[in-house]
Parts: C-alpha cells; sequence; structure tokens
C-alpha cells in the first residue's frame, strides 16, 4: 500500500507557481502572482538593472531606471519587449507602458499598463505581482490578452527560476 502512495504521489505534477487570473470586469486586466524564494532586495535588482534582467529574461537587456526610461528585452531579428517606465517606486512597484509582440502592431503601438508590485513574504521571499490594464475591444486586442495571459506568465516563471536554479546561461550571439 506504502509503494502505491509513493509512486502516486510520484507522478503527480507540481503545482504552477504562477498564478494567472483573467478579469472582466470592472475593467479588463490580466493578473499575475509569483512568489520568489528571494530577498525583496535581489528581487528589485533581477527588476531594476540591465544585468539582473539580463540573468532571467534574456542575455540583452536595456534597463533605464526612471520616467520614460527603457526597460527593455533586446530579442534577436530587431525584436524587442517591455516597454518605457511610467514610475517606480524602490522595492515596491514598477510601473510601464508595455509593448505586446511585433504581431499584435495595433496593441504594441497603442500599449497597456504593467503594474510590477513587490511585497516580501519573509526575508528570503518576495511576491511579485503583476496586473496588466489597458485592454481594448477587437480580435487582435483579444488575440494578444490570450497570448500575453500565457507569455507573462512564462515570464514570471522564469523570474522565479532564476532564483531556484541561478542565473539562466543563454547562449552566447551568433
Amino acid at each position: 500500500m506504502m509503494t502505491v502512495l509513493l509512486l502516486l504521489l510520484a507522478g503527480t505534477p507540481e503545482p504552477e507557481p504562477v498564478t494567472v487570473t483573467k478579469i472582466a470586469s470592472p475593467e479588463k486586466a490580466l493578473r499575475f502572482e509569483v512568489v520568489v524564494p528571494a530577498s525583496l532586495d535581489a528581487v528589485w535588482e533581477a527588476f531594476s538593472t540591465t544585468s539582473g534582467l539580463e540573468t532571467w529574461i534574456w542575455r540583452e537587456a536595456k534597463v533605464d531606471l526612471r520616467e520614460g526610461g527603457d526597460w527593455l528585452v533586446l530579442y534577436p531579428g530587431g525584436k524587442t519587449g517591455g516597454g518605457t517606465v511610467i514610475s517606480y517606486v524602490p522595492k515596491r512597484k514598477l510601473v510601464l507602458r508595455a509593448l505586446a509582440p511585433e504581431r499584435f502592431p495595433t496593441v504594441r503601438q497603442e500599449r497597456t499598463t504593467a503594474v510590477f508590485e513587490f511585497e516580501p513574504t519573509g526575508t528570503t521571499s518576495t511576491r511579485v505581482t503583476l496586473v496588466q490594464t489597458g485592454w481594448k475591444a477587437g480580435k487582435e486586442w483579444e488575440d494578444a490578452y490570450d497570448y500575453l495571459a500565457e507569455g507573462n506568465a512564462q515570464l514570471l516563471k522564469q523570474l522565479r527560476g532564476r532564483f531556484v536554479k541561478g542565473p539562466i546561461e543563454w547562449p552566447k550571439a551568433p
């Protein structure tokens, strides 16, 4: 009996570390939450510096932490992600005018608002919450909403993984 129970437990998948909530009203939004096994200082550095961002999001990034500054990921082929800093409160909040992927040109041009909040849940863990608002009606907006529901969850999963397994070793640029 004990062997069967252990086999059943061993086959149980680990729960997803990132919760995703699709909010329809009063304002359409996406809400993400993850607890990162790292101090608030370490998580803030990972978000607010170029060298920190490059440890979990991609090998090339640019962070200019000031109002109107860039918070960008520079992907191969000239593609970019991230956005423009609207405001920030050190170790508490980062607000971006977020860029959608290039496949959603209208959403990319008009942008959404991404609010990252950081809250210590102990000396060695930090809750990161992302709420993305500014969604409009139309097929492209709906497609972008669904795409980013998964994409931003993956992004925060990578952030958590950076602190679970260490900085990501990105392949060298060709």
